[in-house]
């Protein structure tokens, strides 16, 4: 029988594992850092796409419940110029494959799947060893520790699992995200919200852009991006939000003030997120007891992909553990010889759209990417 899974990590993808397991009848246990589900915000709106997040989901038996988050026109999509000229607008006529939904909302459905007691909350690993014979032991904040013949890192960024597998560590590359949100858009921020659209906008020109997304609530939610250095983040105040705000919206000085205002008219503190990635290829030889999944084993640029892939990886290890209840190893196998093709093709592609939006071809570049032949929507 398939020994019981130590999962590190509650994100989408470990507890995708864990239900995926639970609909096979085998014993996981996952260990999350955060004290408890609502510690901190889950972050804004996934489009799920129907090859892999969503058939993640019907491995997990949740198809039904994820149809009831879905968030009603938010397909629609529109690219501007940085003086606001729309070059690309395409309504949702919810014949997309795409569908989008809260992440919070997509965590609790997931949480509410499991048993009671299969999140551990308050358990921030610390350190993890190999004990041989594909034995390892966790060790978390406390002090407390965990043996485990089976163990999966689903920790993130900045996995303590991926040592036991990989030297290879997060590269920032020259972009980060500073995210901030207008609430009740339609009533408090028309302009905003008009020049937002009904789903997502991106705003483009080579080395920055401001992208907003309409939320449940008609909040908009706001993501500046901005090709700078770590050194010249550290020096942008964001202990004073007044002053951090000006300093970003500074750097769009002369961009159209419908566009500035989502940064200007932000009401929450503006929250720095730089964006590191592992390599496109990465990947590492097979060792027993143990594997990941999500960011922990694929970091990427943001594309839309991540949080599909983290759930495709749960729910495609899932079901390789219940297929060999007596051979782990082998399913391990079976899981990684797909998994590093699979996440190599999407970093790729992740960078290919990286470019597009902030390479010396922005906005256009994005603009030919959705009009032409088999375009896939990015975000």
């Amino acid at each position: 029988m398939t020994p019981p899974v130590t999962i590190i990590g509650a994100g989408l993808g470990g507890l995708t594992l864990a239900r995926v397991l639970h609909v096979h009848g085998i014993p996981a246990t996952v260990y999350e850092a955060e004290p408890s589900p609502t510690a901190r915000s889950q972050g804004g709106m996934l489009d799920i796409h129907d090859h892999d997040g969503q058939a993640a989901l019907r491995a997990a038996g949740l198809i039904e419940e994820f149809r009831g988050l879905v968030l009603e026109g938010r397909e629609a999509l529109r690219v501007m110029s940085p003086d606001g000229t729309v070059l690309f607008d395409e309504p949702d006529t919810g014949a997309g494959g795409r569908p989008e939904v809260q992440r919070g909302e997509l965590r609790r459905i997931l949480l509410d799947s499991l048993p009671a007691g299969t999140v551990r909350w308050g358990h921030k690993a610390s350190g993890v060893r190999a004990l041989g014979d594909g034995r390892h032991e966790v060790t978390f904040g406390d002090g407390a520790t965990v043996v485990t013949s089976l163990l999966v890192g689903a920790d993130g960024a900045w996995s303590r699992v991926r040592p036991l597998l990989s030297d290879a560590t997060p590269e920032y590359v020259g972009l980060s995200f500073v995210e901030t949100y207008l609430f009740d858009g339609d009533t408090r921020h028309p302009a905003s919200a008009k020049t937002v659209g009904g789903g997502a906008l991106f705003a483009l020109a080579p080395g920055k852009g401001i992208g907003a997304h309409r939320e449940s609530g008609g909040n908009l939610h706001t993501y500046v991006a901005l090709a700078r250095s770590q050194d010249w983040f550290a020096d942008v105040d964001f202990a004073d939000p007044a002053v951090a705000t000006a300093r970003i919206a500074a750097e769009f000085a002369d961009w159209a003030p419908e566009l500035t205002a989502l940064i200007t008219d932000g009401e929450t503190v503006p929250v720095l997120r730089p964006i590191h990635t592992l390599p496109d290829g990465h990947r590492w030889d097979r060792v027993p007891g143990v594997t990941l999944l999500g960011d922990a084993a694929h970091l990427m640029r943001p594309s839309g992909e991540g949080a599909n892939l983290a759930m495709y990886d749960g729910a495609e290890l899932g079901k390789a553990l219940a297929a060999h209840p007596d051979d782990t190893e082998s399913a391990l196998t079976e899981y990684e010889r797909s998994l590093f093709p699979r996440s190599t093709e999407a970093a790729v592609e992740a960078s290919r759209i990286h470019e597009m939006c902030y390479g010396d071809n922005a906005p256009h570049g994005l603009v030919d990417f959705f009009t032409g032949a088999g375009a896939a929507t990015a975000g």
